[in-house]
This record gives structure tokens, C-alpha cells and sequence, in this order.
């Protein structure tokens, strides 16, 4: 009886993880599978945003990102949370002006309280000025929209 409960307990615990993983790659901004148009989502904490690399590829939670190197991607394997963009890496402006999900310029960026920012910026229209004018409102509408798209 204990190895069917465990057994079944087993089943369910994989069953939440794919589908919090399918939920995962069909909200989050993607190109070709990879996150941050394959940008390295550590490199950004060091103000330097750098192209990352299918040969440093890492899956969490079902998002592909790519690294500039090994020391990097071990630094995300340790707290992924840390270095995943928000909003699933979709543009923050347009997610607290009115939830939408728009593409983003990786390199367009602000760190705020150690997490990362991605912003549109193309055709003279950049978003993350927009962003800075009113930032304590756009971010608390980032975060209630967000969470009525991805929960």
C-alpha cells in the first residue's frame, strides 16, 4: 500500500512539474525555444549584457537560456530566480501599462532590486524611458497583470 501511495504521489509531483513547465514555455518570451533571445541572463548583473552560447545551454523549468560561459551558468544553477528576467522576459513598459506582451531589445535593460527588466526599443521608441517616469506605478501593474497571465 505505501509503495502505490508513494507511487502515486510520485505521478502527481511529475504531472505538476510539465505542466508548470508547459505553462512556463508558452508564456514566456521566446525565440526559437531560448529565452533573452539567447542572451546570457547572468551577464546582465555585471552591467555588461553578453551573447550566450548553445554550447553553455541550460533548461530550468522548461526555458532554454544560453551563457557566455560555465562559470556563469553555474551561477544561475545556484539561483535561477535571481536571474531570470521578469514578466517571462517580455517588455516590462508594456506589461504594467496594459499587460501585453510585447517583444523586448536585450539590450535595453534595468536591474531593479537585483532583478532583471527587459524593455521594447526599436523605431525611436524607446520603452525604458517611458518606464523610468513613472516606475512605481508601472511596476506594480507589471506585477498584478503578470500574475493574471501566468497563474
Amino acid at each position: 500500500m505505501k509503495k502505490l501511495l508513494f507511487t502515486g504521489l510520485m505521478f502527481t509531483a511529475l504531472l505538476a512539474h510539465a505542466q508548470d513547465a508547459t505553462l512556463r514555455k508558452n508564456n514566456f518570451n521566446l525565440s526559437d525555444g531560448v529565452a533573452i533571445k539567447g542572451w546570457d541572463p547572468v551577464s546582465y548583473f555585471a552591467n555588461k549584457p553578453i551573447k550566450g552560447s548553445s554550447r553553455f545551454a541550460l533548461v530550468y523549468e522548461g526555458i532554454t537560456y544560453y551563457f557566455s560561459s560555465d562559470a556563469n551558468r553555474e551561477l544561475f544553477k545556484k539561483s535561477p530566480i535571481k536571474y531570470e528576467p521578469q514578466y517571462g522576459g517580455w517588455c516590462a513598459y508594456a506589461m504594467g501599462k496594459d499587460g501585453t506582451k510585447v517583444e523586448v531589445d536585450p539590450e535595453t535593460f534595468k536591474i531593479i532590486n537585483g532583478k532583471l527588466f527587459l524593455f521594447y526599443n526599436q523605431f525611436f521608441n524607446n520603452t525604458l524611458k517611458s518606464w523610468n517616469k513613472d516606475e512605481t506605478n508601472l511596476h506594480q501593474h507589471a506585477d498584478a497583470n503578470w500574475q493574471k497571465i501566468y497563474h
